[in-house]
């Protein structure tokens, strides 16, 4: 289900992209810049995230859309406001999208702002071969990899399993690295 938007929400301004490394693009991943067209996917994306929350709700289908909408503007604003200097992909498999990925890369560490699969394609493989496509990357640089997880993203296993560490404790969210190791 497609969330609407009640607004326009700002677009990043950077066009850069990401080249697949080996582990993605044997798997049919590539990369572009996401661009206002993608919105209706990326809040359709951001729903299926929390998904199982909503569940747990007794609100009507309207008032979850409205949450949805809500809480997908605020989030892309933020990061439009705190990662500015960002690349801001859609992750596509043969042509389709099917997913999300915003990444910064400072200069001492990599940032994971936000990677999301649609629940089509999760469990494939695809997300540990973009995550160890970005760990290969960092590495190269000389630099760490990072993640904000919040503690009860099934996800966590993943991160684990690939040797990430949690470096902070940041409430509902630990601070996830990989670090460096040439």
């Amino acid at each position: 289900m497609t969330t609407a938007l009640a607004i326009d929400l700002p677009m990043p301004q950077t066009d850069m992209s990401l080249a697949p490394r080996a582990r993605a693009a044997a798997r049919g991943i590539t990369y572009r810049a996401l661009h206002s067209g993608d919105l209706p996917f990326l809040a359709s994306l951001y729903r299926s995230t929390r998904e199982a929350e909503l569940a747990r709700t007794p609100w009507t289908e309207a008032d979850k859309q409205a949450f949805i909408a809500m809480q997908f503007e605020a989030q892309h604003r933020h990061y439009q406001e705190h990662y500015p200097d960002a690349l801001w992909l859609v992750i596509e498999r043969d042509a389709r999208p099917v997913g999300r990925l915003y990444l910064e890369r400072w200069t001492r560490e990599h940032r994971i702002i936000d990677i999301a699969l649609i629940p089509e394609v999760q469990g494939q493989g695809l997300g540990s071969a973009v995550l160890q496509d970005l760990m290969e990357e960092a590495r190269d640089a000389g630099k760490a990899l990072s993640i904000h997880v919040e503690k009860e993203n099934p996800a966590m296993r993943l991160y684990h399993r690939l040797g990430f560490e949690k470096r902070e404790n940041k409430g509902v969210y630990d601070l996830m690295e990989h670090p460096c190791r040439t």
